[in-house]
């Protein structure tokens, strides 16, 4: 089955792509969306977060948002900020980010082969965010988030890629946080046919970041092909967005853990109840953020302390799945649940969740202020991990992986014809 292949992107031209780019739509509030595309009717944010330009009293899942995102998808096709690409493509897309560099290449992965599983995932989806993104590219009818999407590197097709980066790019720019995004574009026939034999190669791809968008695709084709014959079915229907990256380039963030309280005990007595599983000792500021699997840093009472678990914790993991045998499903059953009765993070506000890329002050901040009580940084989970998850069939805890530098939306787009 083909996984993946080359499609007409929507995209900005040269001289607009720095101002229509933004982030994505999940990592920016409606107040920090809005304040960010003030005086620039090209961002991308009027398009993906089109909440930021309807009356903040109005709810951002209201019919009229997603309407308002057309709207403005329209202006932009008519005003010239997004033209469509007159051939399929392929579309090579890199980012740096400080010393991490990641080069992937933009396609349309088969919705057949993630409903098969050859798409493979490793996160549960909460139905209200799907429909959401249902919602969104319906009113639309184009995807403009692209999935952050894996495959095993060491294939015919990391060696296209770099060849194809070692042209001028189309598209070069710094963005206000420093994160430098290229693209080229892959039009040449006999070129689109290399990398589309060399995707043809791949066994499997997987979905990094990005599983709302990947099911709500598949939802949307669901709802709106059902009925329909083969022959009449919209073709663009069965694929979405996506840009792939070989797994050794891609960089996994730590995933932290902000608790509102310590489950009726005091400092003292958590420490205590911790320290029957756990080597707990105090350490600096500047050496608490772990620095290998199985280490953890609590922040309590001012103060940071190194846990390591003990043997009888680690002979625990004898025989567990790969998703049991992570660090944050082993925090979740020997510390959340015993300890602090947290039993479910996706559904407990009692939790928070706070990106590695905040960096661990961030973590003091919040406990320091007096709404949380305790702070839990990690070590970030492997790639490998992750691809061992997904080829296992299993499902990661939830906030398992922070990815870095995020894909920016509106360099890119997929018309839904």
């Amino acid at each position: 089955m083909q996984l993946a292949r080359p499609f007409r992107a929507l995209r900005p031209p040269r001289e607009l792509a720095a101002r229509v780019a933004s982030p994505p739509y999940d990592v920016l509030s409606r107040t920090e969306a809005a304040a960010m595309a003030a005086g620039n009717p090209h961002s991308f944010l009027h398009i993906n977060k089109p909440e930021i330009d309807i009356d903040p009293a109005i709810d951002s899942r209201d019919p009229g948002v997603y309407a308002r995102g057309r709207e403005n998808l329209d202006r932009f096709i008519a005003d010239g900020i997004l033209t469509r690409d007159d051939s399929e493509s392929f579309y090579v897309y890199r980012q740096a980010m400080g010393d991490h560099v990641q080069t992937g290449l933009a396609a349309v992965a088969s919705v057949d082969a993630y409903e098969q599983g050859l798409v493979k995932k490793h996160e549960l989806t909460r139905p209200p965010k799907v429909q959401d993104r249902v919602s969104h590219m319906d009113a639309l009818g184009a995807q403009v988030g692209p999935v952050f999407v894996a495959y095993r590197a060491g294939m015919d097709l990391d060696e296209l890629i770099v060849r194809a980066a070692g042209a001028e790019p189309e598209v070069n720019f710094t963005a206000a946080d420093g994160i430098r995004h290229s693209l080229w574009v892959v039009a040449d026939t006999n070129r689109v046919r290399q990398f589309q034999q060399a995707l043809d190669e791949l066994p499997a791809l997987y979905v990094a970041d990005g599983h709302h968008r990947s099911e709500a695709a598949a939802k949307l084709r669901e709802n709106r092909c059902s009925g329909n014959s083969d022959d009449k079915r919209p073709v663009s229907w069965d694929w979405f967005l996506v840009v792939l990256f070989p797994h050794d380039q891609i960089r996994i963030l730590d995933y932290n853990r902000v608790v509102r309280d310590l489950n009726g005990r005091s400092p003292g007595q958590l420490l205590a109840r911790l320290e029957r599983d756990f080597d707990v000792a105090q350490v600096e500021a500047a050496a608490a953020k772990p620095v290998r699997e199985r280490e953890f840093a609590l922040y309590l009472d001012g103060r940071w302390l190194r846990m390591r678990p003990r043997e009888n914790v680690l002979a625990s993991l004898a025989g567990k799945t790969a998703s049991d045998q992570l660090d944050v499903a082993l925090l979740q059953d020997w510390v959340f649940g015993p300890v602090l009765g947290i039993m479910d993070q996706r559904t407990d506000d009692r939790v928070d969740f706070v990106g590695g890329i905040r960096g661990l002050a961030e973590l003091e901040r919040r406990v320091d202020g007096g709404d949380w009580s305790a702070a839990f940084a990690l070590y970030p989970t492997s790639m490998e991990a992750l691809l061992a998850v997904a080829d296992s069939g299993g499902v990661m805890p939830p906030k398992s992986t922070w990815f870095e530098p995020k894909l920016r939306s509106g360099l890119l787009c997929h018309v839904l014809d």
